[in-house]
């Protein structure tokens, strides 16, 4: 049997109403209050004319003939009711990263054909901005914050818009839901423009949104284990990152599925370690969902010093960039009763892969033990690799996997590639099988630099470095050489107050790493930038080292 992610979300709330659904500072609300709330949404999106659907076998699978509405919010439960409600209403949510400027909106929005917006009035000023590039049709929902920005002309009130609309939906708009409805999330845009990844839902629900049993990878057979299921969920699960990240609404979505309460914390527009500990403590939070050492190292330099009762915590979840082992020892050392989680996944692969750590082992990354439909693809694409083989390839998903990029034919055929009548999904991870068992991730082939005649993967170098304890962050990136055609040059963020210098920093990273692909050249800056979710942005460290001295280490 296949689920569509609203009809998953009924089943829940039906069995489980009174639980507390979403919790924000404040505001609590239950199962119940979210599914009215919801199905308000969708009755509003109804009237104003969105819903439309062309059936799937009429497309072909770079298109979409569903509605698309963007949400320009900051992490919230108007986030989450947004997703559900228009999930609800067959129409189609997509994330925009919120620091994007006028320009950048104007591309996704673009791309997205977007039939509308749901913003914060922070964001006001930036969507008047590209207004003019929207459908003249295209809905504007307000959510009001504490920006103090008045209602855009033309925009209506969120909380507005939901008042109006009954909180039931008409039978044929429930019945009418299906499988094939699809899911929308755009790429990070760390390595070049963002791009639109189509999912069916079933697919999607499956492969990263809790449409599996726990305990067996099984998937469910039937709303009536879903909801057997949910009866007795009720963990408390805190997503720290932005949900326009795909790990943090890929959570909380699956703790809906499992009948669980998300957490969201009340500083939004960044990262708050002090506040997420205090959160564990205060709400007793079972899973924390972070990403790499960018929150890692902040997160446990806050657990150190907080002397908080942390017990609560049995799961620490980090995806979307690397853990490197120092902090994850740390972490395990700061709440020893913990199990560390590193996932391995993709927008366009869903979960795919994952390491388990506790206290009392060394910790170490990289290495992953495979999910459902993992495996990893020969160098040609041409078939897939047996265990026994140790040749490095591509880390590919099959089965539950999208249907291709938004608009794009040609990346879908490259990226979602049928061998042998089975559809893959390949996102650009270079990974080989392990001789002892498991997969040896190397990284993506977007970030790998070829020197020298070899091909360096940026994700080995940076894990190789932050081994060093004086490092705090680190972003590799490749810059023209006339010697090596292409060289190394890491860009390096040191823990404040802490000195070493570029001789001990490679010292410690030709422990781990060959010494061809250490860094001809380290550049030290104040602050590493990242994307919110916490992912490298290659992009800026392209540009920081080519205006940096070459380097002339061997």
């Amino acid at each position: 049997m296949e689920f569509n992610v609203a009809q998953v979300f009924d089943a829940v709330a039906s069995a489980v109403p009174a639980r507390e659904c979403i919790v924000h500072g404040d505001t609590q609300r239950s199962y119940d209050d979210v599914a009215r709330r919801t199905r308000r949404l969708a009755n509003a999106l109804r009237r104003r004319g969105l819903g439309t659907v062309v059936p799937r076998d009429r497309l072909r699978p770079h298109e979409s003939g569903q509605d698309h509405v963007a949400i320009y919010l900051h992490n919230g439960p108007e986030y989450l009711e947004t997703m559900l409600g228009c999930l609800m209403a067959r129409v189609v949510p997509f994330n925009v990263n919120h620091r994007y400027v006028a320009e950048e909106l104007t591309y996704l929005l673009d791309d997205a054909g977007a039939r509308g917006v749901v913003f914060h009035s922070r964001f006001a000023p930036t969507v008047a901005a590209v207004r003019e590039r929207l459908d003249p049709t295209a809905l504007l929902w307000q959510v009001d914050d504490s920006s103090g920005e008045p209602l855009l002309d033309g925009a209506e009130w969120y909380e507005s818009a939901l008042a109006a609309e009954p909180d039931q939906l008409p039978a044929d708009a429930v019945a009418a839901r299906s499988p094939d409805d699809l899911y929308l999330l755009y790429t990070g845009g760390t390595t070049g423009p963002p791009k639109g990844v189509l999912w069916r839902q079933a697919d999607i629900f499956v492969g990263a949104l809790g449409g599996r049993r726990l305990d067996s990878d099984r998937e469910w057979g039937s709303l009536d284990e879903v909801r057997d299921n949910a009866r007795n969920g009720g963990a408390r699960l805190l997503p720290a990152p932005p949900f326009m990240h795909g790990a943090a609404h890929w959570m909380a979505l699956n703790g809906f599925a499992n009948g669980n309460t998300v957490v969201v914390p009340t500083t939004t527009d960044r990262f708050d370690p002090d506040e997420v500990v205090s959160l564990i403590e205060a709400e007793r939070i079972d899973i924390l969902l972070i990403v790499g050492d960018a929150f890692g190292r902040p997160l446990v330099e806050a657990m150190e010093r907080s002397g908080r009762d942390l017990g609560s915590l049995l799961v620490l979840v980090s995806g979307g960039a690397t853990l490197s082992p120092g902090i994850k020892d740390r972490l395990l050392a700061a709440v020893p009763s913990m199990i560390l989680l590193d996932g391995l996944g993709a927008s366009e692969a869903g979960q795919q892969a994952r390491q388990l750590s506790v206290v009392g082992r060394p910790a170490t990354s990289g290495v992953f033990d495979p999910g459902p439909g993992t495996t990893i693809l020969s160098a040609d694409l041409s078939r897939p690799l047996e265990p026994d083989e140790s040749e490095l390839g591509w880390l590919a998903q099959r089965g539950r996997v999208p249907l291709g990029y938004l608009g794009d034919p040609d990346r879908t055929a490259t990226t979602f590639p049928v061998l042998g009548g089975v559809r893959h999904a390949v996102p650009g991870d270079r990974a080989r099988w392990r001789s002892g068992g498991g997969i040896e991730l190397f990284g993506r082939d977007s970030a790998t630099i070829n020197s020298g005649g070899e091909k360096i993967f940026a994700e080995e170098v940076e894990r190789a470095l932050v081994a060093h304890p004086s490092v705090s962050d680190c972003v590799v990136a490749g810059r023209p050489s006339s010697r090596w055609g292409e060289e190394v040059v890491a860009v390096v963020q040191l823990v404040e107050g802490v000195d070493a210098s570029d001789d001990d920093l490679l010292e410690e990273a030709s422990r781990h790493i060959a010494r061809y692909k250490l860094p001809k050249s380290i550049v030290r800056v104040h602050h590493v930038e990242r994307a919110p979710s916490g992912k490298a942005d290659y992009r800026w460290a392209a540009g920081i080292v080519g205006s940096a001295p070459s380097g002339a280490r061997p």
